[in-house]
């Protein structure tokens, strides 16, 4: 029973705090001290140096890197697309083309399964398009925000090419029972029943509109005030960084399309697909021999390559603006990170 007091310790604080980063290493470091069986010196070493799980071990471990790396680029891309207008563009697009609330509620579950590559780029790409919209029809924030995340891990947890596939199936992999990390996380899509039922929920009240608890509460003052209005619980936001007027749709969803296209493409050439091994000649046996870390970092490399020559050319973004977004996401604020 003992093992269910670090999660538990890290939710509550999570919880009363609304600082997850602090609650999660005070659980981490509550398990620690579990495995140390109360022994404060071994529970430090165990924290950082333990070779199976301390955060030294895994810092050093070059797929768990290429996943941060791969993330730090996802957030530079999202950025450059915000910078671009190419989110506000799609955006405005979307606005001529859905003419209800379930319409853009759905709009917003559909946004949110097309991009799977990440569940924190979903987040701040869909966010960032659809708020407007859903806005307009006066759709809650509370309701946004649940579609977004409701969508935004439990597709990522069910798609072969994601961060998810690279951390999961690293996981998995050293169990023994798989050949690849990506084998590893293959095999568990089938038995993800939460994503899947998660999925289905979201699909199902966005397009009836039904709503229960405190997100219909929610919805009525959503309908009766603005959605801006401070009693909806919503708050005016203002675009951190300046953007581009020239941006169009397509400055969004060919970077996304590029990202999906080189991920794909870096998993087969990295399971030797087009190598001299006959035995990886194959779609499976490519995808099973692969590591997802490294061809996540390639795509995602590819995809900045490809923001790059379609924005800088056209003066959508200036190669100032451009540099200045990758290091404005790099190097946060205090206030960003929070």
């Amino acid at each position: 029973m003992l093992s269910l007091l670090p999660p538990v310790v890290a939710i509550v604080l999570a919880l009363n705090t609304k600082e997850v980063y602090t609650s999660l290493l005070v659980g981490i470091a509550t398990g620690a001290l579990l495995f140390a069986n109360g022994n404060l010196e071994l529970a430090v070493t165990t924290l950082f140096f333990n070779e199976d799980g301390g955060m030294v071990a895994k810092l050093s471990d070059s797929s768990n890197v290429g996943i941060l790396v791969f993330l730090v680029m996802l957030g530079i891309l999202v950025a450059l697309m915000n910078k671009a207008g190419g989110s506000a563009a799609f955006g405005r697009w979307a606005s001529t083309h859905i003419h209800s609330r379930a319409g853009a509620q759905f709009a917003t579950l559909l946004l949110g399964v097309m991009i799977f590559v990440d569940d924190y780029f979903n987040c701040l790409t869909v966010g960032t398009v659809m708020k407007p919209l859903t806005d307009s029809y006066r759709v809650s924030r509370e309701k946004l925000a649940y579609i977004i995340d409701s969508t935004a891990a439990p597709m990522c947890i069910i798609a072969p090419v994601s961060s998810w596939a690279a951390a999961v199936g690293s996981s998995l992999k050293s169990t023994g029972a798989f050949q690849s990390d990506f084998q590893a996380f293959v095999s568990t899509i089938p038995y993800n029943f939460y994503a899947i039922f998660c999925l289905l929920l979201v699909l199902y009240l966005s397009w009836t509109n039904r709503d229960f608890g405190p997100m219909k509460k929610a919805e009525e003052n959503a309908l009766l005030k603005s959605v801006e209005d401070k009693g909806s619980g919503a708050t005016v936001e203002k675009p951190k960084h300046a953007q581009s007027d020239k941006g169009t749709i397509w400055d969004m969803l060919l970077p996304l399309i590029a990202l999906i296209v080189f991920a794909v493409l870096a998993l087969l050439y990295d399971g030797g697909y087009w190598g001299k091994d006959a035995a990886y000649h194959t779609v499976a046996a490519a995808l099973g021999n692969c590591s997802a870390s490294k061809a996540l970092v390639w795509a995602s490399f590819g995809a900045l390559g490809v923001a790059f020559i379609m924005y800088i050319p056209r003066r959508v973004v200036s190669f100032h603006n451009f540099m200045e977004g990758c290091l404005l996401y790099t190097s946060p604020s205090p206030r960003d990170c929070s």
